[in-house]
């Protein structure tokens, strides 16, 4: 007899939603966890009265009505809307690329006269077959949105030349001839109130949790424990790297609480010039706080630097790397897991692929729901 149903390996959103509809099914669970706090990446944390996003700025938004009508029963939301705003040498954008951007870039009002200019500029570059992403990006949005609002930025998320790197990355451009700076445009869109660790918590109210908890260092004495596992880890660690390791870009984060009510007046500003070492600041407050009330409850504020980096296995693996050669050797996992009669895998890490919050919660309601009625 094994003492749970299923072993949970990783605290995050799509474990959390796992173990909890497991064990609202009458599941024995247990959830594991190798960092010292639940959450996976939504992991927030309150300083000075103000949750601030450790691991990079997580804002929920979706169209899928389900997901949302699900999410719901664990947080209520405010209505944040993501407008960043993109800063090249000084000069202020407003993103998505819309009537607003276009304004500031060459002056014109009036979406045909913006149209024109791309559509030109589109024309000039001749480009039919685009070999790489900076011809893709030329090709969808011309050369001025590229060379201040596209090249430094993708340059440095990457750290490799956009001559360098497949056109697919780029699969299309958001370009909209309205004044609207609605980045995400979804039906569904906010932050839950009190932080994501706060939302976390209660989709694992009641469930056996242990932190500091590393799977694969003793995965004989956990694969005893339980008939079946839900494991969210890397993929490739998982099979201790015998095929070869899957590659990802890192994110390292500089924060600060700084002694002001306000830094930057926006939650979100993208530095789009190669020169600025940081692709992004955040500034945490402003994911919950209205414009207005800045000063009045939280005279400070708190902001992080995001510098990209590459990935090595001392650091945390964000995105990963989905060329023609990493897609091959996950294949070649996957067939491997296929096989696997005890373990079964999920998330961003075990299926090696970017998944937003919304698609995360989707999957692990759907796996969690075939493994109910098994």
């Amino acid at each position: 007899m094994y003492k749970y149903d299923y072993l949970v390996v990783g605290a995050g959103l799509y474990g959390a939603v796992c173990a909890h509809q497991l064990t609202d099914a009458g599941k024995r669970v247990l959830v594991i966890d190798k960092r010292p706090t639940i959450g996976g990446n939504v992991y927030t944390e309150s300083v000075q009265g103000i949750n601030v996003h450790k691991y990079g700025a997580h804002i929920f938004h979706t169209n899928n009505d389900s997901v949302w009508e699900y999410i719901n029963r664990f947080a209520s939301f405010n209505n944040y809307i993501n407008s960043p705003v993109a800063n090249y040498h000084g000069e202020l954008y407003n993103l998505p690329f819309n009537m607003n951007t276009f304004k500031q870039m060459w002056g014109v009002t009036e979406p045909q006269d913006a149209e024109a200019i791309i559509e030109k500029q589109r024309k000039e570059a001749g480009i039919t077959d685009p070999r790489n992403l900076e011809e893709q990006a030329i090709s969808l949005v011309g050369r001025d949105i590229y060379e201040k609002l596209v090249k430094g930025y993708t340059e440095k998320q990457w750290g490799r030349k956009c001559t360098d790197l497949p056109s697919f990355i780029i699969k299309r451009l958001p370009v909209r001839f309205t004044y609207d700076n609605n980045y995400f445009n979804a039906k569904y869109q906010g932050i839950p109130i009190g932080g994501y660790t706060k939302m976390v918590s209660k989709l694992l109210e009641g469930i056996e949790v242990k932190l500091n908890t590393d799977y694969l260092k003793n995965r004989a004495v956990f694969n005893a424990l339980a008939e079946k596992i839900i494991y969210t880890g890397t993929i490739d660690s998982f099979y201790d790297f015998k095929l070869g390791t899957l590659q990802y870009r890192s994110i390292r984060f500089e924060t600060e609480l700084l002694d002001i009510p306000d830094y930057q007046g926006n939650a979100v500003i993208n530095y789009t010039d190669a020169e600025t070492p940081w692709t992004r600041i955040i500034e945490h407050k402003w994911f919950e706080f209205g414009k207005d009330a800045y000063g009045k409850d939280i005279p400070c504020t708190i902001i992080s630097k995001e510098f990209s980096s590459e990935w090595s296995p001392s650091v945390e693996p964000y995105y990963p790397v989905n060329d023609d050669k990493n897609n091959s050797l996950y294949a070649a996992y996957k067939e491997r897991s296929g096989q696997e009669e005890k373990v079964i895998f999920g998330g961003r890490l075990g299926e090696y692929r970017y998944y937003d919050m919304d698609k995360i919660i989707e999957l692990a309601l759907e796996k969690s729901g075939q493994l109910i009625v098994r």
